[in-house]
C-alpha cells in the first residue's frame, strides 16, 4: 500500500509539469495572440500620432491667424527661399550634416527668421511625431526640426501655380492670397494652409503644387508625406485640420532620406494632385 501510495504521489507530481508538446502549444498560442495584437497596437500608435499631428497643425494655424490679426489682415509668406521676407518659418532642410538649419531649433524661435516665433515657442509642433528623418553630425544622429510646408498660394507670388510654368510670375493666372479677407474662392474651409511634406521633398517653408487644368497634364511639384498609413496631416484656412489619405501610389514614393527624389514630374490623372489643386487657388 505504501509503494502504491508513493507511486500515486509521484505520478501526481509528474502530472503537474508540461510536456514538450504542451509547451509548444502554449508558445504557438502566444505567437498567435501577439500576431493579432501587434497590428492593433501599431494602428493605435499611428492614430495617436495622427491626433498629435493635427493638434500641432491647429497650433500653427492659430499662430497664422494671430499674425494676420496683428498685421492688418496680411498673412505670412510660405518661405520659398532664404531671402523671402515675412516667411512663416526660416531655414532650408536637406540631409547635409554641415547644414545647421536641419537641427537648429533656435531659428524657429527667432521672429527675425520665423514669423510664427512671436506666437509659438514650442518647436516640437513643427514636426510630425511620425517623421523619423535625421542627419548625422560628428558621428551622432540628430532629428530634423520640421516636417511641414505652407501653400505657395498664401502670402507669396505663387510661382508654381500656372501649369507649364516654372517660376514665371508673368504667366500668373491664379489667385494668391495676401490677406484673410481675400480668401473667398475657394472658401476658407477648402483652402489648405499647411501639410506634412515628404522627407525627401521638403526644403524651404513653402509647399509647391501646380493647378490642374487638364487631368492628363497633372504634375507633382513637391510631394506630400504619407506618415499616417499613407496619409498626411493638412490644415485649412477656417481653422480645421484633417488626415488626408492619398489614393495614387505615385503620390507616395519610398522614403530614402537622401533628397534624391526627383521633383516636378508628370503625373497624369493623379487624383491626389487634382484634389490638392482644388484646395489651393482659383482662376483670376
Amino acid at each position: 500500500m505504501r509503494a502504491s501510495s508513493s507511486s500515486a504521489a509521484g505520478a501526481g507530481r509528474w502530472r503537474t509539469g508540461f510536456t514538450l508538446i504542451e509547451l509548444l502549444v502554449v508558445i504557438a498560442i502566444i505567437a498567435i495572440l501577439a500576431g493579432m495584437l501587434l497590428p492593433a497596437l501599431a494602428r493605435a500608435k499611428a492614430k495617436g500620432q495622427g491626433i498629435h499631428c493635427m493638434n500641432s497643425l491647429r497650433q500653427l494655424k492659430l499662430a497664422w491667424l494671430m499674425y494676420a490679426h496683428d498685421n492688418g489682415d496680411r498673412v505670412t509668406a510660405p518661405g520659398n527661399n532664404r531671402a523671402e521676407a515675412n516667411a512663416w518659418v526660416g531655414g532650408w532642410l536637406d540631409f547635409n550634416g554641415a547644414n545647421a538649419d536641419n537641427t537648429n531649433t533656435a531659428i524657429l524661435k527667432n521672429p527675425e527668421f520665423s514669423k510664427f516665433a512671436l506666437y509659438v515657442q514650442d518647436t516640437a509642433v513643427y514636426k510630425c511625431p511620425a517623421d523619423k528623418s535625421t542627419v548625422k553630425i560628428g558621428g551622432r544622429i540628430y532629428p530634423r526640426v520640421r516636417s511641414m510646408g505652407m501653400s505657395q498660394a498664401l502670402g507669396g507670388p505663387g510661382e508654381w501655380l500656372p501649369p507649364g510654368s516654372a517660376m514665371v510670375p508673368a504667366q500668373k493666372r491664379y489667385r494668391t492670397y495676401y490677406k484673410l479677407s481675400e480668401m473667398i474662392d475657394p472658401p476658407t474651409a477648402q483652402l489648405y494652409v499647411l501639410l506634412d511634406e515628404h522627407p525627401d521633398s521638403i526644403n524651404a517653408g513653402g509647399f509647391a503644387n501646380m493647378m490642374v487644368e487638364n487631368a492628363a497634364s497633372a504634375r507633382i511639384i513637391d510631394y506630400p508625406a504619407g506618415y499616417h498609413n499613407g496619409a498626411a496631416g493638412i490644415s485649412f484656412a477656417d481653422g480645421h485640420a484633417e488626415i488626408r489619405k492619398w489614393k495614387d501610389p505615385r503620390t507616395l514614393p519610398p522614403v530614402k532620406y537622401n533628397n534624391s527624389l526627383q521633383l516636378n514630374v508628370p503625373s497624369p490623372n493623379n487624383q491626389d494632385m487634382i484634389w490638392l489643386a482644388e484646395r489651393t487657388s482659383s482662376k483670376l
